[in-house]
């Protein structure tokens, strides 16, 4: 198994690449981590359609919504 590597030898190595390599890689990991939630968002989007199709949603004003997470009463 590899050893994982250190984020002081990540930043290491980042620094040794040119500026268009830098450029390059800050533009891919932007675009991966907006991909990234994007599926999440989708994701919790079908399980709050879902949940308004199984009846389950949980539906109030924002300060019911809270007290129910928080269990104060209103």
């Amino acid at each position: 198994m590899s050893q994982p590597f250190t984020l002081q030898a990540i930043i290491e190595f980042v620094e040794a690449l040119t500026e268009d390599e830098q450029d390059l890689l800050f533009d891919l990991i932007h675009k991966r981590r907006v991909a990234k939630r994007r599926q999440e968002i989708a994701e919790n989007a079908e399980a709050t359609r879902r949940a308004v199709s199984n009846g389950t949603a949980q539906r109030g004003t924002a300060a019911e919504l809270m007290a129910d997470i928080f269990g104060n009463e209103e």
